[in-house]
């Protein structure tokens, strides 16, 4: 009887602890959005560079999210099909970021900034040119006439107490190509060039050197702003449609530009895979590209500045004003 009872209790603790168990209340699990295709725009050079480990890796479907990606040779090609709700994502230069927040009322956001400066100065036949004041009474071919690089180089110039076609003379050309043509022909020029170009320069100009790195000299002058050459833009729709797909896609960016970084060879290989220049060329520039990834915080101080240098010399060149604080996506 006694061995009756004994098993009678335990079969009714036993019950009592499963009964107990099922009654617990379960953690509610965050709901998972679906993959999505994110259509993604860049530009032909540093700007898509390092986006190119995370477009290899969608190509073997080992992103979160599968990735179309379109790039072109200039951002008037891009920017219609963002506008039409086409494109979902664009690396381009930052002032453009503003124009579009600006004709959008708010429809367009910046996720991070993606590259800083690729402008260089480069010398040939001699050793003149050691800062920007060592520009004065010079004439400089360069190319940007009416964009940032021509925004950069007037900042760089008044800051250090010269001003842009009085002290100092651009010839402004179309293409970099026309360019290097040019110093390759002349005995001693100056020249602002952008990377990949300076590597390209170097390859077929006798005797020409990089004088200046012109992020740096930016950066000498104190400040929260940067040199930026590129950022990353969201449509505002579509990340409030998929705000998880577009913090995946920010963590994966972060680990490409990483990867882009730390082997310069390897992401070389998928540079020239993507047609974005050939892999000996990429392999030079990416060190020179200041490919990165700011985001929140860093990114709107680093952009905000940067975007303030543009208007006050030009305030069309952001799209007339500057953006308020909702432009800059600070995460989820």
């Amino acid at each position: 009887m006694k061995r009756f009872v004994s098993l009678l209790l335990a079969v009714l603790m036993a019950a009592a602890v499963l009964s107990g168990c099922a009654k617990q209340p379960q953690t509610p699990e965050t709901p998972q959005e679906e993959a999505v295709t994110i259509r993604v725009g860049g530009l032909k050079g540093p700007t898509s560079m390092g986006l190119v480990k995370l477009l290899d890796d969608a190509e073997n479907q080992k992103t979160a999210n599968a990735i179309d990606f379109q790039m072109a040779a200039s951002a008037n090609e891009l920017n219609p099909l963002f506008l039409k709700g086409e494109l979902d994502i664009l690396a381009v230069p930052a002032n453009l970021g503003s124009v579009l927040y600006n004709k959008t009322q708010g429809g367009v956001k910046m996720l991070a900034v993606s590259t800083l400066g690729v402008l260089y100065m480069v010398e040939k036949g001699g050793e003149t040119v050691t800062d920007i004041k060592s520009l004065a009474g010079k004439t400089i071919y360069a190319t940007g006439k009416g964009a940032t690089p021509e925004y950069a180089l007037t900042y760089l110039l008044a800051r250090n107490g010269l001003e842009l076609g009085k002290d100092v003379n651009v010839e402004w050309k179309s293409e970099p190509t026309e360019i290097v043509a040019q110093m390759a022909a002349q005995d001693s020029a100056v020249a602002m060039l952008p990377q990949p170009f300076v590597v390209v320069a170097m390859g077929q100009v006798e005797g020409l050197r990089v004088a200046l790195d012109l992020t740096e000299q930016w950066n000498a002058l104190g400040g929260d702003s940067q040199l930026i050459t590129a950022v990353l833009l969201v449509r505002s729709e579509f990340l409030d449609q998929h705000p998880q797909a577009v913090a995946r896609f920010m963590e994966e960016y972060a680990a490409s530009a990483a990867f882009v970084n730390d082997q310069p060879a390897e992401a070389a290989v998928l540079v020239e895979k993507y047609g974005i220049v050939k892999a000996a060329v990429a392999e030079k520039a990416i060190p020179a590209c200041n490919i990165v990834c700011l985001t929140g915080g860093d990114m709107k101080t680093a952009a905000s500045g940067y975007l303030q240098v543009l208007f006050d010399q030009n305030p069309e060149s952001v799209g007339g004003k500057l953006p308020g604080d909702d432009f800059y996506w600070m995460g989820n």
